[in-house]
């Protein structure tokens, strides 16, 4: 059977950023800026690496902000030239979306990721599609969505991307339950949400990337409540492994961060802020001193 190219992702933004107040009482979580780009940049960059033609925001009240950002921003471009600001102006453009590559639809209660998911159902249809979760930023030198579809070309049917966990946070994410481990690919036979302490099937955690079929989001159409009481995503995926056997997870090779937390967030702007040339050198000299400092007060 013919696999279809994956062109459409959806990126899950409704939430409302609590553990980041008071910075998201005025501004959307995703804008907030690690380095110089926001974390919803990131999440764009990986998607186009990986040949994502059609981006789906699922937003919700208050997020106007988010989709400014991918406006054209015609006076600033136009001050931008005069001054010739070249490489500015590069930079801002970049961020700019073509017209209808675009769309936003609305989760209007907070019922769970699933249920964010289904919210794009009729933008997506028949298709095979990914989706990415703007907290997890994962720093790789070939993006992670580009890894798992050129895996996906080979494998067909869902795939998630896994990373190891300490058996002892497995609790705190979906873990997957192998059938059989062949290096960065495993084939799974189940998959528990936040399973309770010293529960989990093994330490391979779902993270937020996802390249999944369509039958998912009918299977989501039932709108079951899972764990927490919401509409979980890794339910609808554990039913095409009980009806399809179709389900693989993939190691992808990189760091992710978390983002979603403040210590997660601060790691990644460590680690990005060391990875740039023209911030390096400053930046390691600083973290040295303060190292040092905090060693003599000791």
């Amino acid at each position: 059977m013919t696999k279809r190219k994956v062109t459409k992702a959806i990126f899950p933004v409704a939430g409302m950023g609590t553990r980041f107040l008071p910075a998201t009482k005025s501004i959307p979580k995703e804008i907030m800026t690690l380095v110089d780009r926001p974390l919803i940049q990131y999440a764009i960059d990986e998607a186009r690496a990986a040949g994502i033609e059609e981006f789906i925001f699922v937003t919700s009240r208050g997020k106007g902000a988010l989709e400014d950002y991918f406006d054209h921003a015609h006076e600033l471009e136009a001050n931008l030239e005069r001054a010739g600001k070249t490489d500015l102006l590069n930079v801002l453009r970049a961020t700019n979306m073509d017209s209808g590559a675009i769309a936003y639809v609305r989760q209007h209660k907070a019922l769970g990721l699933g249920h964010a998911v289904w919210c794009a159902s009729r933008l997506i249809a028949d298709e095979p599609f990914a989706v990415l979760l703007p907290d997890d930023v994962i720093a790789a030198e070939k993006p992670c969505l580009q890894q798992m579809i050129e895996a996906y070309a080979e494998t067909g049917g869902n795939m998630v991307a896994a990373m190891e966990v300490p058996y002892e946070k497995a609790s705190s994410y979906g873990v997957l339950d192998v059938r059989e481990d062949m290096g960065a690919l495993v084939s799974v036979k189940g998959m528990v949400e936040k399973p309770k302490a010293g529960q989990a099937p093994s330490n391979l955690a779902v993270i937020g990337r996802y390249i999944l079929s369509p039958e998912v989001l009918s299977n989501l159409d039932a709108k079951q409540q899972g764990a927490g009481g919401e509409i979980q995503l890794t339910d609808a995926i554990a039913q095409e492994i009980r009806t399809s056997n179709n389900v693989y997870g993939y190691r992808f090779r990189g760091q992710r961060f978390d983002c979603g937390s403040k210590a997660g967030f601060l790691q990644a702007t460590v680690a990005f802020g060391l990875a740039r040339p023209e911030l390096r050198d400053e930046f390691d000299q600083f973290l040295g001193e303060l190292s040092a400092m905090r060693k003599a007060a000791e």
